[in-house]
């Protein structure tokens, strides 16, 4: 059975819950009613269908299961609006307000509105007339552009409610949006409410393509243009004096958001105008005219900041990393760092911006060199960007030459900038590939020839990665850049691809051992070390374990961590969540992370456990899973059904924070003699290699032999054993834990900031392997230790 209302044909399943909403008795005759609601099987316009038939009824109804269900539905997903439902979530909210009841169900009305799919009937305007007088005679006009986007329907703000209303909030620039989207109708002022962030409890998440209907607006898009010239011209009189000073008040809340919008719109239609504004602008807000450490407009920062985040180019990148280092106020700096962070993984999304580089005057060597002062200044990139000194016959310098830093001040400074510079647009190319690595994209190789290749900057990221090109059988095929080319693992030349083919970076996940060995083997030979780990990169398959659970994984549960640090690693690698601790509601967080591409996502539970006497928090691991999106909103998968790359992927970021955050890998644990913490950290520190540490294993494979240490070390299963002239020890490769044989005595050493005691070439970053290096350094040397906490401890074992 099916049934059609007004222009909805709606489902079988659709009807039967109308029915038990609607039909007097159906609710305790029909067992629909007591079973558990599969919304899932709702279209969305069927969502819309039944969204004001729920709110209409009360939380006593018989059908209480359904109407729970369906405004958790409304919440969670897209409902879609024809005219006749629209109009009655209007009625809705009418009703609902007339009994004094919650004012967001004016924002809900307006939600339904934006999502609407054709004219309104006139009943739509008559409601939307009450909403304003409603609002504007009882309730504080906490959703002003709400408002105004029912004003619109309904024939106009009153006189009264408009004198309210601007004194209250509107200001200059703000104003001028409201005008330009009054004029444009409710449909254009809905979008602007729901832009404008005004929201209530029940509210659908934003529209995916919010932001492109307001840039599809001319009049929005001139506006826009409008709004920063007016924000640049304040900002510049500010700093001239023309305007007197005071800390954090340049704009207004509400400019504030019109001018985030403005900035989200024009970096979304890639605006040629928009950098000659906005970099001026960003350093006028970030510092004070004054010698003050304060700033004419945080909020305005970061606004802006959150609005590149959403739309990001490595130009606005660019001019927030200027900004930050402009600005005077330590909270900026700590701010826009974490705000820098997020960008630069939300560029990994847009690749079709993320590459765009400047011209910095390096060669395809790497290298710029600026003469100053009968001096040379040579700036290298490698995994680093270095700034050497040396004289006019050559000889290197050790620092900068007196009279250069006497008579070229200026100079000096502009080069250190370059270097900054130079080192953040390498960072955003190799976050920006690595991101996309993980989902999989590929390029076509014309623009990775031109956009990556011919630039100084990201030739010095793509030459030191692994890529594949199409093969003549139509397999892919690894290579390395070279000069002239590519070549492959065995140095034989290959032919470049067409500049339509595709070129994508290599991932072990796709390839057999043998070739991952070679890679890593050749890239160690010639002491090339990768922008980010990939031929060392951890690689997770799905367990039979996991095939059992089906849709979770305990393969990371139950280890003991500090919590502190991990809240910081799990906020710092793009994921969300709560902070926990010793309150209501704070015992347990369920993370989330977005993977590329945006159609998967993985949660991460884990569980605060307690606080020691000396202030440290410790939680506990949970379960992980991961969510696809369906129709707008999250449903739990089958492990099964997770591509593998999104598997791996997401597995390795939960790895990285139980083996950095464990108290297995903190040695000065057993001195806490907390029983239950003490038999975890035991068993922990010396338990069977994760992934990570398998890969930190492959690499002392390839580092050990070429260190002048290699005859007192040998590499078993899960430790480095390093004989001494006073003792043997093993270090775990997981925790980096030592124990002295014989006996198996545990040996406490607080690492130092130093790395290994003799220059070694590491393939990759990894704070945990450097220290292994220098634990066995230190340890094949023992009888030369003189730290006396070190030295009481193997004189005790002897």
């Amino acid at each position: 059975m099916t049934a059609v209302i007004p222009d909805v044909t709606l489902s079988p399943y659709a009807v039967s819950l109308l029915r038990v909403l609607t039909v007097p008795g159906a609710a305790e005759d029909d067992p629909i009613a007591r079973e558990p609601v599969d919304t899932s099987r709702l279209s969305d316009r069927e969502l819309g269908v039944l969204l004001p038939v729920a709110f209409r009824l009360s939380a006593q109804h018989p059908a209480h299961r359904v109407v729970g269900a369906i405004v958790t539905a409304g919440r969670l997903r897209q409902p879609a609006f024809t005219p006749e439902p629209c109009a009655a979530m209007l009625s809705v909210a009418v009703e609902k307000l007339e009994r004094g009841g919650y004012g967001g169900y004016s924002v809900l009305a307006v939600n339904a509105l934006a999502r609407c799919e054709g004219p309104l009937p006139e009943e739509a305007a008559r409601s939307a007339g009450k909403l304003v007088t409603l609002l504007g005679d009882r309730y504080r006009l906490d959703h002003p552009y709400a408002l105004m986007a029912l004003a619109g329907l309904g024939g106009g703000l009153t006189a009264r409610i408009e004198s309210k209303l601007f004194a209250w909030s509107l200001h200059s620039i703000a104003r001028d949006e409201a005008a330009v989207v009054s004029a444009l109708g409710p449909t254009a002022q809905a979008l602007l409410a729901e832009a404008s962030g005004e929201r209530s409890y029940h509210s659908p998440p934003p529209l995916p393509d919010l932001w492109q209907r307001l840039a599809d607006l001319p009049e929005y898009a001139s506006f826009a243009h409008r709004a920063l010239e007016a924000a640049h011209r304040r900002v510049a009189d500010i700093q001239s004096g023309r305007i007197a000073y005071k800390a954090d008040a340049a704009f207004e809340r509400d400019e504030v958001g019109a001018l985030g919008r403005a900035v989200r719109v024009a970096l979304l239609r890639d605006e040629p105008w928009l950098m000659d504004l906005l970099r001026p602008l960003l350093l006028g807000v970030a510092v004070a005219p004054t010698a003050a450490r304060t700033a004419p407009s945080q909020a305005l920062l970061y606004e802006v900041a959150r609005a590149v985040e959403d739309f990001p180019t490595p130009e606005a990148l660019a001019a927030l990393r200027a900004a930050r280092a402009a600005s005077r106020h330590k909270g900026i700096h700590k701010q826009l760092d974490r705000e820098l962070r997020r960008i630069e993984r939300a560029l990994g999304d847009r690749p079709d911006v993320a590459f765009r580089l400047p011209d910095l005057g390096f060669g395809a060597d790497g290298v710029r060199t600026v003469t100053v002062g009968g001096y040379d200044a040579v700036i290298t990139l490698s995994h680093d960007v270095d700034l050497a000194w040396r004289r006019a016959d050559g000889k290197a310098l050790a620092t900068v030459p007196a009279a250069v830093r006497r008579d070229h001040a200026d100079t000096v400074k502009e080069l250190r900038d370059l270097v900054k510079q130079a080192r953040g647009h390498l960072a955003t190319v190799a976050r920006s590939l690595e991101f996309g690595f993980t989902a999989g994209a590929t390029l076509p190789y014309r623009r990775w020839r031109d956009e990556l290749a011919a630039n100084g900057l990201g030739w010095s990221v793509v030459r030191r990665l692994i890529w594949e090109v199409p093969g003549a059988s139509g397999q892919w095929r690894s290579v390395l850049p070279t000069g002239d080319g590519f070549a492959d693992l065995s140095g034989t030349a290959v032919p470049e691809p067409e500049p339509e083919a595709d070129i994508r970076l290599w991932h072990p996940l796709n390839s057999a051992a043998n070739e991952i060995r070679g890679w890593r083997d050749e890239l160690t030979d010639r002491e090339l070390r990768q922008p980010f780990k990939q031929a060392f990169r951890e690689v997770y398959l799905l367990t039979p374990a996991e095939l059992q659970t089906e849709t979770y994984s305990n393969r990371f549960a139950a280890h003991i961590v500090h919590y502190r640090q991990l809240y910081a690693l799990v906020k710092g690698r793009g994921w969300t969540c709560s902070r926990l601790g010793p309150w209501d509601g704070g015992d347990t967080d369920d993370a989330y992370r977005v993977l590329p591409g945006g159609a998967w996502r993985v949660g991460f539970r884990h569980d605060f456990r307690d606080q020691q006497p000396d202030g440290v928090e410790c939680a506990s691991t949970d379960r992980v899973w991961f969510d696809r999106r369906v129709g707008g909103a999250w449903r739990t998968a089958q492990l099964a059904d997770v591509p593998a790359i999104v598997l791996s992927e997401a597995m390795r970021d939960v790895d990285l924070f139980v083996s950095v955050t464990s108290i297995a890998a903190d040695p000065q644990w057993l001195d806490r003699g907390d029983d239950l913490y003490v038999d975890y950290w035991r068993e922990a520190s010396l338990a069977e290699l994760t992934a990570t540490a398998q890969a930190r294993r492959s690499a002392l494979e390839r580092i050990i032999p070429r260190t002048k240490i290699a005859d007192r070390c040998e590499l078993t299963e899960r430790y480095l054993f390093v004989r001494g002239q006073l003792h043997t020890y093993k270090i775990h490769l997981g925790s980096a834990n030592i124990l002295m044989e014989p006996g198996n005595t545990y040996l406490c050493i607080v690492p130092s900031r130093r790395g290994p005691l003799e220059p070694v070439f590491l393939p990759f970053e990894d704070d945990r392997l450097a220290l292994i290096l220098s634990k066995a350094f230190l340890l094949a040397d023992d009888a030369r230790i003189t730290d006396p906490s070190i030295a009481a401890q193997l004189r005790a074992h002897r």
